[in-house]
């Protein structure tokens, strides 16, 4: 079964054939996503909006040089001009030799079948987890989002290669307050079904009252033990900087292949299936999932064509629209919980932390219970070293039980040595998926539990 992108694609691929040289190289990646998204604050549902865009993405290459055009016009003429526009960028770009050549026709893997329900949510689906989300907060403020995507995307080249795939996903993100102080809950799934609004609401508003009046910590270094929300933020910046092929291939990243890097309770996987319906990556390559790390070793970085070339390698099938600029990087990462048997579910409507976490808090002498980061920058790439906030909640963990809600602390922090030999002192058994901006975009964690982290002060300076 295919859809009207792929025939669009073919059709810019005849077009190429028909205008081209006939030594031209080109690939196609049209791509047409339906996103709903229904928004609240104070309280209210103050919005909702849906759209369906369709994106089509041609890198052509001719005469020895590489250019890409977008558009999203899909009729003869749109596709006739995009294709035209593109040659003539193609005459101006300078020589391209490291023009890795396309991706002939070879079998692509089968992604998961989407959920129909998700796909097609209708908006009242959506607003009654937001209603489930505010009833549980008990008449604190709230605010936050719930959305639903469904995309389809076709490949084609002029080696006559394609593939189709479609994908679907929701994800909710809510606070709410109490006294000024903001307590978080959000999480993403392949379906609507998945997102209990009730549940993400009484953990929010539950962390918002035990965060009220918190108390000044002085800097230093602290264990700590971090929710899933603030692990994501550790994956996302390990994935683009550390695990990223063209950083690693201008020796800009952390990462050493077959070195042990992190402590053994470590295991990372990109997982680009589970996020992406079109089984190939914008050259064509197949995707399929990759382990970064297994054991604290480092065993892959992700390639696209380019990158693999240049480094001796082969595509991992991360080619992307801006890999060619930024660089392939994993965006579908998995933090591996630790074996055995989950906790029991939490009863307790206003929990702080939910059994998962308990278990990790239980074996902290004193150190800071860690909810979520933000506003992250990237002070050193090669080192990782990252400088940023917590935020939506920070705790003080005394003999292994949390104690006091602490103000926002701002820290710098190299990420890998956080996560070195000896730095990780437990690893959850529950991985909870935090949503990014897209929905091709998520990072997969459990709680975790560190030797120490760097805070510099508080979150003014």
């Amino acid at each position: 079964m295919s859809g009207r992108e792929t025939e669009i694609a073919g059709q810019v691929v005849e077009l190429v054939g028909r205008l081209a040289d006939p030594a031209a190289q080109a690939e196609v990646t049209v791509t047409r996503t339906d996103a709903a998204l229904t928004r609240f604050a104070n309280s209210f549902i103050h919005q909702n909006v849906a759209e369906s865009t369709v994106s089509i993405r041609l890198r052509l290459h001719t005469d020895g040089r590489t250019a890409t055009g977008s558009g999203s016009l899909t009729s003869p003429d749109g596709l006739r001009e995009l294709v035209e526009r593109t040659l003539v960028a193609a005459r101006l770009c300078p020589p391209d030799p490291g023009w890795p050549g396309l991706v002939p026709p070879t079998p692509t893997p089968a992604a998961p079948t989407p959920d129909e329900a998700t796909a097609y949510a209708e908006p009242d689906e959506r607003a009654a987890r937001v209603r489930a989300f505010v009833d549980a907060a008990g008449g604190l403020e709230t605010a936050g989002y719930c959305r639903t995507s469904h995309q389809a995307a076709a490949f084609a080249n002029t080696a006559g290669h394609t593939a189709w795939g479609r994908m679907a996903e929701a994800a909710m993100d809510g606070i709410a307050r109490a006294g000024g102080v903001d307590g978080m809950a959000r999480l993403a799934a392949d379906r609507l079904a998945d997102l209990d609004g009730a549940a993400l609401g009484a953990r929010a508003a539950g962390r918002a009252r035990s965060g009220v009046d918190p108390v000044e910590l002085p800097p230093g270094r602290y264990e700590v033990v971090f929710e899933p929300a603030a692990v994501a933020d550790l994956l996302a910046n390990l994935a683009m900087y550390g695990f990223n092929g063209k950083a690693y291939a201008e020796r800009k990243s952390f990462a050493e292949l077959g070195a042990a890097q992190f402590d053994r309770a470590v295991s990372l996987l990109d997982d680009p299936l589970a996020a992406s319906g079109l089984p190939v990556d914008t050259e064509g390559t197949a995707r399929h999932a990759l382990p970064l790390v297994t054991a604290g070793t480092t065993g892959a970085v992700t390639h696209d064509r380019r990158t693999a070339a240049a480094t001796g390698a082969a595509s991992t099938g991360h080619g992307s629209l801006d890999s060619p600029t930024f660089g392939p990087f994993p965006r579908t990462v998995r933090l591996l919980g630790a074996a055995g048997a989950a906790p029991a579910a939490d009863t307790a409507a206003g929990a702080v932390v939910d059994p998962d976490t308990a278990a990790l808090v239980a074996g902290v002498g004193r150190g800071l219970l860690v909810c979520d980061l933000w506003y992250t920058r990237v002070l050193d790439p090669k080192a990782l070293t990252v400088t940023g906030l917590t935020r939506n909640g920070v705790w003080l963990i005394e003999d292994g039980v949390v104690t006091r809600p602490v103000r926002d602390l701002r820290f710098t922090q190299a990420y890998p040595r956080a996560l070195a030999p000896g730095a990780v002192l437990g690893v959850g058994r529950v991985a909870l998926r935090q949503p990014d901006r897209t929905a091709d975009t998520w990072w997969s964690a459990p709680p975790l539990r560190l030797a120490e982290w760097n805070f510099t002060g508080g979150a003014s300076g």
